[in-house]
């Protein structure tokens, strides 16, 4: 939708999100145009002329495509104005978001790309293994620290866990080969099937085309407390793992 969009103004009302001065990323951004947008983790990078724009949304960050007329909302921090009329505004409630300007031929030896863990797709069952097995800490974390494996949130961590048949806080050291396996296939499995379906809308995510992910939908134990497990019927139960709200069939993950 953006692909091939010009940049001709740039504006914003919350310098924190722009990691650099905010002054120099204009003008160094300003009419250059947006020729590729890739992925990596839970990071967005827009492939500029000369430079890279790497975006982290954090939790509830958004961008919305909206005519150069359209009102603007308060929590629209950061407005790219495109040559054809256009706008996309980054929408960020909590304010939590950053966006790095590197060189892009180079970002991908740099902060923040250069320390991300591979993703579930890429990574060795095996490899993955030997980053865990001396770790002493819930394999929930580990699971979300993105330095070990990059792009799993606490809703697909826990649909990771769940397909896997492993409770939130076993610690990493005790997971054994096998089960390191079946966390990176489980987490394969239930990246793809998000990606598939659009991700997931919870609570506070819309589109400006009105879109909503339907991953939601298809969850098995995420937000099911006090529902019956779709596998044993048992009660699905919540509990905090590492500061983190987690949903758990203690029946099917020992």
């Amino acid at each position: 939708m953006v692909k091939d969009a010009k940049i001709i103004d740039i504006s914003y009302d919350y310098a924190p999100i722009i990691k650099m001065d905010p002054t120099l990323f204009i003008n160094r951004v300003k009419y250059q145009s947006i020729h590729d947008i890739e992925r990596y983790g839970k990071y967005l990078v827009f492939i500029l002329d000369t430079d890279a724009m790497i975006m982290h949304m954090r939790m509830e960050g958004k961008f919305y495509i909206k005519k150069i007329n359209d009102h603007v909302s308060s929590h629209e921090h950061v407005i790219f104005s495109f040559s054809d009329g256009r706008q996309m505004r980054y929408h960020d409630v909590r304010k939590f978001g950053t966006i790095h300007l590197l060189d892009k031929n180079s970002y991908k030896n740099q902060y923040p790309i250069n320390g991300l863990g591979k993703e579930p797709k890429d990574l060795d069952p095996l490899d993955f293994y030997q980053l865990i097995h001396h770790r002493k800490t819930a394999i929930k974390n580990v699971l979300l620290n993105q330095h070990i494996i990059s792009g799993l949130g606490n809703i697909y961590v826990d649909e990771t866990l769940f397909l896997s048949g492993i409770h939130p806080k076993r610690l990493a050291n005790k997971i054994t080969k096998k089960e390191a396996s079946k966390l990176v296939t489980s987490a394969r499995e239930v990246l793809d099937k998000a990606i598939a379906l659009g991700g997931s809308t919870i609570r506070s995510y819309t589109s400006s085309l009105g879109v909503h992910g339907r991953f939601q939908n298809e969850l098995n134990v995420h937000t099911k407390f006090g529902e019956p497990c779709p596998k044993c019927q048992n009660t699905i139960v919540k509990m905090k793992v590492g500061g983190r709200t987690s949903y758990v069939c203690e029946s099917c993950q020992k």
